[in-house]
C-alpha cells in the first residue's frame, strides 16, 4: 500500500506543482540574514520571481503562505530578512522601533532589499522578470525599491506606509505601482494620502491605487483578528480583492 501511495504522490506533483521553502543563509556584511525562497516545480515562460518583503515583526506566516501560493502558481519566490539574526523583535514594541529604524534610514532598507534581490535571482529567477511586493512595513519597502529605481518591472504594497523621505528629491519612476489600501486605514493620513499621489504624480510613475472598503490596518493578515476598532484587522473580502488585484498586475507587468 505505501508503495503504491509513493507513487501516486510521484505521478501527481507535476499536476499540483508542490512547492516547498527553503532557508537561505546570506549576508549584508558581517550581519547575518535568513530568508526563505522557493523554486517552483513547473516554472512559467521567462522564469518571473516575486521578492517579498514581510511586515514588521520580520518573517512570519503570512509571508510563507503567499511565497508558497505564488510558488505554485509558477514563480520563483524569496522573502527577504529584513532585520538579521539576532535583531529581531519580540512584541509590538520593539516592532515599530526597529521598523521605524529603517524608515528614518531608507538606504539601509534599500540596501537589504537589494540583497534580498540577489538572492531571488540566484533561485534561478529570471532578473528582467521580477516584482516586489510586500505587507505593511514591507509595503513601505516595495514602494522604496520604485523610489530608488530598482531593475524590477513592477512593485505592489498591501497597507504600506505611503510617505517619502521629503530630504530627497522626487525623481522620474520606472517600474510600475500597485498599492491595495485599506479604506478606514487610520494609520495613514488623508496628508499622506494625497501627499503620496502627488508625488506619483510628479514622477510620471505608472501608478494604481485601489482601496477596499471596511478596511483598515493589516487586512490580508488573518493573526490580526477582526476588530476594525484597534486600527488593524483582517477583513476576508479584502484579502481575497486585493490578491486578484496582485494576479492582474503580475500578469500585465511580466
Amino acid at each position: 500500500m505505501k508503495k503504491y501511495f509513493i507513487l501516486i504522490v510521484t505521478l501527481l506533483m507535476p499536476i499540483f506543482n508542490f512547492a516547498q521553502l527553503s532557508n537561505i543563509k546570506y549576508a549584508d556584511g558581517q550581519q547575518s540574514l535568513s530568508g526563505f525562497g522557493t523554486q517552483p516545480q513547473k516554472t512559467l515562460k521567462d522564469k518571473p520571481g516575486i521578492l517579498i518583503l514581510p511586515a514588521w515583526k520580520g518573517i512570519d506566516a503570512h509571508a510563507k503562505d503567499s511565497a508558497e501560493r505564488l510558488a505554485k502558481l509558477g514563480y520563483y519566490t524569496f522573502i527577504a530578512d529584513i532585520y538579521g539574526e539576532g535583531n529581531y523583535p519580540k512584541n509590538n514594541a520593539e516592532a515599530g522601533e526597529k521598523a521605524g529604524y529603517y524608515k528614518k534610514n531608507r538606504d539601509l532598507y534599500q540596501q537589504r532589499i537589494r540583497l534580498a534581490l540577489a538572492q531571488l535571482i540566484k533561485l534561478g529567477a529570471d532578473p528582467d522578470k521580477i516584482v516586489v511586493m510586500g505587507y505593511c512595513f514591507g509595503g513601505t519597502g516595495a514602494l522604496e525599491a520604485a523610489r530608488a529605481n530598482f531593475p524590477v518591472r513592477g512593485v505592489v504594497s498591501f497597507h504600506g506606509g505611503l510617505s517619502n523621505d521629503s530630504s530627497k528629491p522626487t525623481q522620474n519612476i520606472i517600474p510600475k505601482i500597485l498599492v491595495c489600501h485599506g479604506a478606514d486605514d487610520p494609520y495613514e493620513s488623508q496628508e499622506e494620502v494625497l501627499g503620496f499621489q502627488k508625488e506619483m504624480r510628479d514622477a510620471k510613475a505608472d501608478w494604481q491605487m485601489v482601496y477596499y472598503a471596511n478596511a483598515v490596518h493589516s487586512f490580508t493578515d488573518k493573526e490580526a483578528g477582526n476588530d476594525n476598532s484597534k486600527g488593524a484587522a483582517y477583513n476576508e473580502k479584502a484579502d481575497k480583492r486585493s490578491w486578484e488585484q496582485l494576479l492582474m498586475f503580475l500578469k500585465e507587468v511580466l
